[in-house]
């Protein structure tokens, strides 16, 4: 396998993530460096699109691996976007990282592929709470924040009175929210299923602490390696490949209907998959990035 030149683009250069896949790139053999998004800047053109980060212009990169923060999405989505009209290959395109980002058009998405997801609410106006708390089965209900991550703006309402409070506060703030089915025999536990190309990597269940009902590590949930069913793995690979992309973690609720999408995450972590399944995830994604028959790129420009 020859070197290749592999960029990541994430603002976080000491987190494990980042340090694992320069770990493993490297160990493989080639070049990688990480990129704050935020401190590239960009030559907007038709004959010569180019990025420039430290006073230095960033070409003959064969891959980009995207880990770009929720708060720095446009930007970072936009930086991304000049490297791939300069040809350089992302593992997970620009346009799919906003579609997943977006959490009503991710679902938008998913529901017209036919994808199981929780029965989910969405609306402007608070005038009708009560037939928008019907139409999604009644209390108790999630009403999660279009912006929120890593289980922020996440609230469970066990009760009709307490739903139509949360919804009234939100609307309140002018912030937009999706209305959700609580699916109880998931008993506070989803699954997470790191998706490489077309496979399901590694998976993993996180159950939520006592009295929580997230899962999220971050919201002190734990987590340890699981045996998924082949419909979970159906699943999870199809809402990857539905919102395009090509490394992500899908995270699915076991329901009495069969597996629910609860999310796709386009930067998904490496350090709770690593950990509870001992799989080297890592590796898979740089396996991945191997396996394509990426263009070498030349140029008459001097080189980084």
């Amino acid at each position: 396998m020859r070197e290749l030149k592999i960029g990541i683009l994430s603002r976080l250069p000491d987190s494990y993530s980042c340090k694992r896949l320069v770990e493993e790139g490297t160990k493989r053999g080639h070049k990688v460096e990480i990129f704050d998004p935020l401190k590239c800047y960009m030559n907007i053109s038709a004959n010569n699109p180019s990025v420039h980060y430290m006073e230095r212009e960033l070409i003959n990169f064969d891959a980009i691996i995207p880990r770009v923060a929720t708060s720095v999405t446009f930007y970072g989505t936009a930086v991304l976007r000049q490297f791939e009209m300069g040809g350089t290959f992302s593992v997970n395109p620009s346009g799919a990282i906003l579609k997943s980002r977006d959490k009503l058009r991710a679902h938008q998405i998913l529901a017209r592929k036919g994808i199981g997801m929780p029965v989910t609410g969405f609306a402007h106006s608070t005038e009708k709470i009560d037939d928008m708390i019907g139409l999604c089965g009644g209390a108790p209900l999630v009403i999660k924040l279009l912006e929120g991550s890593q289980g922020k703006g996440v609230v469970l309402a066990e009760t009709k009175k307490a739903a139509e409070s949360v919804m009234e506060a939100f609307k309140s703030l002018n912030a937009y929210f999706l209305v959700q089915e609580f699916i109880k025999e998931a008993g506070g536990a989803d699954i997470r299923c790191f998706v490489v190309g077309d496979k399901v990597v590694a998976s993993m269940k996180r159950q939520a602490k006592e009295g929580e009902f997230r899962s999220n590590l971050h919201s002190g949930g734990y987590a340890e390696k699981i045996k998924i069913t082949p419909e979970e793995r159906k699943t999870a690979v199809l809402a990857a490949k539905t919102l395009g992309l090509k490394v992500a973690g899908v995270d699915i609720l076991r329901s009495n209907d069969g597996p629910k999408v609860m999310e796709v995450n386009s930067s998904p972590g490496l350090e709770g998959i690593e950990t509870s399944t001992g799989i080297n995830v890592a590796a898979k994604i740089f396996e991945y990035i191997e396996s394509l028959e990426l263009k070498v790129h030349h140029s008459d420009k001097q080189r980084c």
